[in-house]
């Protein structure tokens, strides 16, 4: 299987977490209703961002934390087990969204900046798959992230931290690769104290992209009743 993020995955953690201290509080709170009587789950979790704010909104859960690229799960279980609150509670497990063994009961499901790397049958049947599983009131929460439809979208910065003597830097722009997806082209580079280039890597990846009635009425199909929230986080509950 190819590792999408083969490349970018020596920066993704660096450079995601100014957006997560966005992030947090929404999710959070987008989690609410959520249940340790059953397992928690995080899909596409990536290094684990979205598995601290989980594990934290239900402290008495237990969570499986699903992540296709070695390289983000290699981050991921090096996190989780350096915390010894999580270490007890978090499950690693290498799969995708759609071919990962699910268990039967679920007590909230997060799926962070991940929906776009499935195909429109595929997010439909993750969504189903889903919600036959969450227990009453229990959420299912994820983003939509732009462009809402196929076009393009100029070069941006997205975050620069400093580390040591270094600035690590990540942007990028996009462009449309079909009839509901871009191609993401993204440019990290590593700068030194006078902002000449160290180092500079680039990566280009496939994205289905999603507009939010789009992905309420799938949610709608799936038996979920959604609503977008601050920072376009997008809370869903089984119908009851």
């Amino acid at each position: 299987m190819t590792d999408d993020y083969q490349i970018s995955g020596e920066y993704l953690h660096l450079l995601s977490e100014p957006a997560w201290q966005a992030l947090g509080t929404p999710v959070a709170e987008a989690l609410r209703g959520a249940s340790g009587a059953a397992t928690l789950l995080d899909v596409g979790a990536g290094t684990g961002l979205g598995t601290e704010v989980l594990a934290g909104a239900v402290p008495d859960g237990d969570v499986v934390a699903v992540e296709p690229s070695p390289v983000l799960r290699a981050v991921l279980l090096s996190r989780i087990a350096a915390r010894p609150d999580l270490r007890q509670r978090v499950t690693v497990l290498a799969g995708d969204a759609l071919g990962v063994d699910l268990p039967d009961r679920l007590g909230a499901v997060l799926a962070m900046n991940m929906i776009g790397h499935l195909s429109p049958e595929g997010r439909r049947l993750f969504l189903r798959r889903v919600a036959e599983r969450l227990v009453p009131g229990a959420p299912l929460v994820l983003n939509l992230q732009p462009p809402a439809e196929p076009t393009s979208v100029p070069f941006e910065v997205f975050a620069a931290v400093p580390v040591g003597r270094h600035t690590y830097e990540g942007g990028g722009s996009a462009e449309p690769s079909g009839p509901d997806s871009v191609t993401w082209r993204m440019r990290y580079r590593v700068l030194d104290a006078d902002g000449t280039t160290v180092r500079e890597d680039h990566a280009a990846y496939h994205w289905h992209v999603t507009a939010s009635e789009v992905l309420l009425a799938e949610l709608a199909e799936a038996g979920l009743v959604g609503e977008v929230g601050p920072l376009d986080v997008v809370r869903a509950v089984r119908r009851p």
